[in-house]
Formats: structure tokens, C-alpha cells, sequence
């Protein structure tokens, strides 16, 4: 019988945890260079990373207020012609985020078809007004039952009015994945498509300090995980 000597053992050993530590750590970074790829499909500019940082710091941090006496009419009229233009704002926004629009021949405010590249799946979804509808939907990017629980409830009737049909706070995006966020905050929820969550978060961030609204503090540290993802374009 052929021993084999403790050394030999030993060196088989080590091979073997060396090809392991090489295997984990291809693996772990094989993620982050692919959400690095992604990001750089969507760069921000240094000055706007760093006013969203700027703003992030000055958002006030608390806790979630109680969800009592919310409901979508505590918002107003839903999709209300709030600019004037004579659309409501759910056809104002498939317009603006759809390509290749048809518009009814009656009324050229109704968006009947049109191609969303959506930006939380990172899927291209053909729109067609109907019994399709739903697979396009126009988010609230910070949700309304959200901004209910972080200030909202102070609000006027007017203001929050204003808030729920701001072009600024609304995307036409994938009609599952809206359903999957519901009202959750970036602490809860962020878009499949990692190369838009910096968008997606400084987006929040603007919303929030131009209305004023709070975050919790596991809200502020996802925000910030996601500034800290950006990739900045010259």
C-alpha cells in the first residue's frame, strides 16, 4: 500500500481552498460588475449626484406616521387635468414615456398605442388602450399611501392634488411590477432593472425635498446605497 505523506495532504488541501476563495470571489464580483454595466446605461452628472446627496442629508428622518384615514380620494381627483392642456394626466404621461404613439382620431388626448422601453424591468412592453391596458401603468414614483404616512397628511387638499398628478413623480412603467411595489419606499421595494436604481432613488430624493416629506431610516441608507452605485458621466 502506497501512504501518502502529511505534506501531500496538506497541498491538496490548499489547492483546493485556493480554487474555492477564486470561485467566491469571481462569483461575488460578477454582480457588481454586472450592475456597474447596467448603471452606465443610465449616468448622472457629477453636480446632479451631488445634489442629490445634498438633498438626501437635509430630508428629515423619523418614523412611518399611522396609516389612518388614508384612501386614493384624499388625493383628489384621480389623473385630473391639473395644467390645463385639456388631457388628463395619465394620457399627458403615456405620451411623454411612450414611443411611436397613435392617438384616437376623435380626441387627441387618448394615447391608443404606443412602445414603452420600461425602465424598472428594462422589458419593451407594446401598449394598446383596451382590454390591455393594465400592462402599462403610470406610477406614482413616490406612492401616495407613502407620502400619506411621511407628511402628507398635513397637506391641503390642493397640495396633494398637486403631488399625485406631478409629472415629476409619475412614470409609465411595467403594470406587475407597479402591483409588486404598491406603497413601498426604496427601503422595500426598487426596480428589477439594477442599472436604473440611480435614477430611480434620486428621483425619490427630489420628490421628497421639493414637497417636503420625511424618510425613515432604513429608507435614507437604501437611498444612499443606491447615490453610492451611480455611474457619473463627464
Amino acid at each position: 500500500m502506497t501512504r501518502r505523506n502529511g505534506r501531500g495532504r496538506r497541498r491538496s488541501t490548499w489547492g483546493w481552498l485556493l480554487l474555492l476563495v477564486l470561485a467566491v470571489a469571481i462569483g461575488a464580483g460578477a454582480p457588481a460588475w454586472s450592475d456597474a454595466q447596467d448603471a452606465a446605461r443610465f449616468p448622472v452628472t457629477a453636480q446632479v449626484l451631488e445634489d442629490g446627496r445634498t438633498a438626501l442629508d437635509a430630508l428629515p428622518v423619523k418614523g412611518r406616521a399611522p396609516r389612518t384615514d388614508y384612501a386614493r380620494e384624499q388625493f383628489g381627483e384621480a389623473w385630473a387635468d391639473v395644467d390645463g392642456n385639456g388631457c388628463d394626466t395619465r394620457n399627458d404621461v403615456l405620451a411623454r414615456d411612450l414611443t411611436a404613439i397613435t392617438t384616437d382620431p376623435d380626441d387627441a388626448c387618448i394615447v391608443r398605442t404606443g412602445t414603452l422601453d420600461d425602465p424598472y424591468t428594462d422589458e419593451v412592453i407594446a401598449f394598446e388602450r383596451g382590454e390591455r391596458s393594465s400592462e402599462v401603468q403610470i406610477d406614482h414614483v413616490v406612492a401616495l399611501a407613502d407620502a400619506w404616512q411621511k407628511g402628507a397628511q398635513q397637506w391641503t387638499a390642493e397640495k396633494r392634488e398637486r403631488f399625485a398628478n406631478d409629472p415629476a413623480n409619475l412614470l409609465a412603467v411595467d403594470g406587475p411590477a407597479n402591483q409588486q411595489k404598491g406603497a413601498g419606499d426604496a427601503a422595500t421595494w426598487l426596480p428589477s432593472n439594477t442599472g436604473y436604481r440611480c435614477v430611480y432613488a434620486l428621483r425619490q430624493i427630489r420628490v421628497k425635498a421639493a414637497y417636503g416629506l420625511w424618510v425613515t431610516a432604513a429608507e435614507r441608507d437604501a437611498l444612499s446605497d443606491q447615490l453610492d452605485r451611480c455611474v457619473v458621466t463627464d
